[in-house]
């Protein structure tokens, strides 16, 4: 059987199918309304990059929060329950917010990300509910590279709407797309877990909050670390290179290089520890600081992106084997804001790096504390010798490998 089989098994079941679709058409607006949040500030309510700052800080600090509470309700109340206060309160807020004064704005913002569609965890969630456990990796890893077309195409997009109908009526729109897309999704009702899952009684947290768990959290807050620092160092790093006009593209090449990695890493029959695999994405970050025009940037960031998708397949997969069906919904909540995290701890640290030492300090400094932070999360992990989590995180397994748990 070809090794990308996985991915044509995958597509082949129609809810899995329809969930992938329905995972594009709620990410790639959500994408594009992140970027139009931070241009309609400045462009409409305040020229202050700080005051956009802390709108976007705001609406972080609120997904985050959100993640792990909606993420629990999915586990204990199903799909339509938990989406439907989303999809009454997040068109009202939406509606109202692009034409409101900044302070009301930054309210309505807080609000609607409290009760935003929990996109990331339902999807994977519901990819998981309805394929066999042999395609976990195809499915998760071609989740993770519409994810990337997703960041690719929404805020491309979106500032392209809004120069012809500008940024208030955009927003709008393209949050509203977003709750479109859980509507579908409400509608769709896809199983979020197998028929063979049955609950486990007592305290499900204990239960799943292992060594193992939490330092898949560690890796996702790594993975996110060198993603922010990469995207604030490119930035950075073409204006002082004096080819600011290239950024989009040579982002576009950075993504294009995360897509293609996650394809051939979820066609990968053998495992892979995590670890490894977000320790070879700080390795190929730190050497995009010998750039000195935008096309080797854009080459060896290419490289680097090879194992950006993969990062994020290889923690969610992980993941969703050391969690029990019936806590995954916060497990994945939790593991999104793991991400937001990674972002908030980057952003300030990466920026006075490039401030005091340039801007190739940025991928120095991400890179090399992702490459840190993984090596020690695997020596954690070998000098623990955790059978589960030896078993599920240094080295996962596929179903027929149990027999591996002896040794």
């Amino acid at each position: 059987m070809s090794s990308f089989a996985g991915y044509r098994a995958v597509w082949a079941v129609p809810t899995a199918r329809s969930v992938l679709v329905l995972g594009l058409i709620c990410r790639a607006p959500l994408f594009g309304a992140t970027v139009l949040l931070t241009l309609h500030v400045v462009e409409r309510l305040d020229p202050r990059y700080s005051a956009a700052g802390l709108v976007s800080m705001a609406a972080t600090i609120a997904l985050g929060v959100s993640g792990p509470w909606r993420g629990r309700l999915l586990d204990r109340h199903g799909l339509r329950r938990t989406l439907l206060p989303s999809l009454i309160i997040g068109p009202l807020c939406w509606v109202i917010a692009p034409w409101s004064p900044y302070w009301l704005l930054l309210t309505l913002v807080v609000v609607a990300g409290l009760f935003a569609v929990p996109v990331f965890a339902l999807i994977r969630q519901a990819l998981l509910g309805v394929i066999d456990p042999a395609q976990r990796k195809p499915a998760l890893a071609l989740d993770s590279v519409l994810a990337e077309i997703s960041f690719m195409a929404g805020p491309a997009l979106a500032i392209w709407v809004a120069h012809y109908w500008g940024t208030a009526w955009t927003l709008m729109v393209f949050q509203l797309l977003c709750i479109a897309g859980g509507a579908a999704l409400f509608v769709v009702n896809p199983p979020l877990r197998t028929a063979r899952a049955e609950p486990v009684p007592g305290h499900p947290r204990s239960r799943w909050v292992t060594p193992g768990v939490l330092g898949i959290f560690a890796l996702t807050i790594a993975t996110t670390t060198a993603l922010t620092a990469s995207d604030l160092s490119v930035v950075a790093g073409l204006r002082s290179l004096e080819q600011a006009g290239s950024i989009g593209w040579v982002l576009a090449v950075w993504g294009f290089g995360s897509a293609v990695g996650g394809l051939l890493f979820g066609a990968m029959q053998r495992p892979i520890a995590p670890w490894l695999v977000v320790a070879a994405l700080g390795v190929f970050t730190m050497p995009v600081l010998w750039a000195r025009s935008d096309l080797s940037m854009a080459g060896l960031l290419f490289i680097a992106g090879l194992f950006c998708a993969p990062s994020f397949t290889a923690t969610t997969e992980a993941l969703s084997r050391l969690v029990p069906e019936h806590s995954r919904g916060e497990a994945f909540g939790w593991h999104g804001s793991a991400l937001t995290a990674g972002s908030a701890i980057a952003a300030p640290a990466v920026g006075l790096a490039i401030d005091g030492f340039g801007w190739g300090a940025g991928f120095f400094v991400g890179g090399g504390f992702t490459l840190i932070a993984a090596l020690t999360v695997g020596l954690l992990i070998s000098v623990r010798r955790e059978p589960r989590t030896v078993d599920l995180v240094n080295s996962p397994p596929d179903p027929q490998a149990t027999e591996l748990k002896a040794g």
